[in-house]
C-alpha cells in the first residue's frame, strides 16, 4: 500500500530538517571537545591573515593603548618580513588610572616594554586564558617597584590587569600559540598610557608621568620607522632601543648606561620623526595657551574667577623633546634628585589649562569594530596639522 504523495514529501520535509539542524549543530560546535587553550583560529581569521599576507606561525608582537583601550595584534608580512598591524580589540576593562604601577596593591596596569615567553602562558587561568606581562622588569625593579600576577586575561575583569572576553583571549591566545610553533622564542608587549602622538603629550604635559612617557615613545618611535621589533635594555635606570654597547660591556639596569651605538639608518630615522612631532606638541600647546589666556577674563560672567593682571599673559615656551639617538646623559647623584620620577628629570611646561578628566578606573567599551574599518597603524602616527587644528576646537569647546 503506497502513502499518497503528500504525505510521502511531508516525511521527506521531515528527515531534511533534522539533517539541516544536525549539521547546523556540528557547524556551531565545530571545536566541540577541544580545550580552550588549543582552539583552531577561526576560518574567518585565517582568510583574514591571507588577505594581509601573513602566516598563521609568523612571529607577532601586541600594543597597547589604556586611554584608547585598545589592544592590538601585529604580524610579519611574509613579503616586507615587516611587522603590519593584524587586528585591533576592544579591551573589555583596565584597572587604575594612566601613568605605570608602582607597587603591589596600587591596582594599576603596567606601562612599558615586557616580553613574554612560552613559560608565561597560562591555560589554566581562572580568568579563561591569561598570559603574564612578566612585570615587575628589569625598569620596573630598578625603580623599586612590586607587584605579581599581572595579566593579559579573559573573563572581562580586572584589579590590575588587562581584561579582554573570553571570544578575544581565545583568539589572542591562538595567535601567540601559532607563532611559539612556529619559531618564535618570545614576543613583546608594547604597554602604553595612549597613542604616542602631539597631541596627546600636549595634553598631558602637566602629569608628573610626562618624562616617562616621553621615554616610552622612544621605542614606539623605534618600532613605526622601522617595522621591526625593538631590541630593549636597561641602563641608567631608563629604557634604551636598539643600542649596542661597545667593547662587550653589557647593560647594567641601576649602572650608568656605557658608550653605546645605534645603526646610523635607525638614528636618523627616530631623530627626524621625533624633531617633527616636538614641533608639532609646541604648536599644540602655544594654541592651547594662546585660547585659554583669550578666554580666561569670561570665566567671571558664567560664575568662574575672572582672570584680572596688569600685565599680558605670559606664553610658555616648552623645553624641546631628547632625541631618542642621543646616548642618556650621566645621571644626577641621588643626593640632587627629586622624589619619585621614573626618569631624568622632565622638562615641564607653563600651562594655563587643565587637561581633560581620565578615563575611569575601569573602562569599558563598546563592541569591538569590523577589521576591515581598522586602519593601518602607521597611518594612526602621522596625523596631518589640519587634524590637529580640529583636535583643538573639540578639546576647547569641552572645556568650556
Amino acid at each position: 500500500m503506497t502513502l499518497p504523495d503528500w504525505k510521502i514529501m511531508r516525511q521527506a520535509g521531515t528527515v531534511a530538517a533534522a539533517a539541516a539542524t544536525v549539521l547546523l549543530i556540528a557547524g556551531c560546535n565545530q571545536f566541540a571537545g577541544i580545550p580552550k587553550h588549543l582552539k583552531p583560529l577561526s576560518s574567518k581569521t585565517v582568510m583574514l591573515l591571507e588577505k594581509k599576507d601573513m602566516e598563521k606561525e609568523s612571529p607577532i608582537l601586541v600594543r597597547i593603548f589604556k586611554e584608547e583601550a585598545e589592544l592590538e595584534v601585529w604580524k610579519k608580512q611574509t613579503a616586507t618580513g615587516k611587522f603590519a598591524l593584524f587586528k585591533s580589540y576592544d579591551i573589555c576593562k583596565w584597572s587604575g588610572k594612566l601613568g605605570p604601577k608602582i607597587k603591589e596593591g596600587d591596582r594599576q596596569a603596567p606601562e612599558g616594554f615586557y616580553t613574554i615567553t612560552p613559560a608565561r602562558m597560562n591555560p589554566n587561568s581562572s580568568y579563561h586564558l591569561a598570559f603574564n606581562l612578566g612585570y615587575p622588569n628589569q625598569y620596573d625593579k630598578a625603580h623599586g617597584r612590586t607587584g605579581s600576577h599581572l595579566m593579559v586575561h579573559g573573563a572581562c575583569s580586572s584589579r590590575g590587569c588587562y581584561s579582554m572576553n573570553d571570544d578575544q583571549i581565545e583568539e589572542i591566545y591562538a595567535l601567540a600559540r601559532l607563532a611559539f610553533q612556529g619559531g618564535q622564542r618570545s614576543f613583546q608587549v608594547q604597554a602604553y598610557p595612549f597613542r604616542m602622538t602631539p597631541e596627546n603629550l600636549a595634553v598631558n604635559r602637566d602629569s608628573r608621568h610626562l618624562e616617562f612617557w616621553r621615554m616610552l615613545k622612544e621605542g614606539n618611535d623605534h618600532f613605526v620607522v622601522t617595522g621591526q621589533q625593538p631590541k630593549v635594555d636597561v641602563c641608567s635606570k631608563r629604557y634604551v632601543f636598539n643600542a649596542v654597547p661597545q667593547d662587550g660591556v653589557k647593560f647594567s639596569p641601576s649602572a650608568e648606561c656605557p658608550q653605546m651605538s645605534v645603526p646610523d639608518s635607525i638614528q636618523l630615522a627616530v631623530a627626524a620623526r621625533q624633531r617633527r612631532d616636538e614641533a608639532k606638541t609646541e604648536r599644540i600647546v602655544a594654541k592651547l595657551e594662546a585660547r585659554e589666556n583669550r578666554k580666561g577674563p569670561l570665566r567671571g560672567l558664567f560664575g568662574g574667577t575672572a582672570v584680572a593682571s596688569a600685565e599680558p599673559a605670559k606664553q610658555s615656551t616648552p623645553t624641546s623633546f631628547v632625541v631618542a639617538s642621543e646616548p642618556p646623559k650621566k645621571q644626577t647623584p641621588k643626593s640632587a634628585q627629586t622624589a619619585a620620577p621614573s626618569a631624568a628629570p622632565a622638562p615641564t611646561y607653563t600651562a594655563s589649562v587643565t587637561p581633560p578628566p581620565k578615563q575611569p578606573a575601569e573602562k569599558k567599551k563598546e563592541p569591538a569594530k569590523d577589521e576591515s574599518d581598522v586602519a593601518n597603524a602607521y597611518a594612526l602616527e602621522t596625523e596631518q596639522d589640519a587634524g590637529a587644528d580640529g583636535f583643538i576646537e573639540t578639546l576647547m569647546n569641552n572645556i568650556w
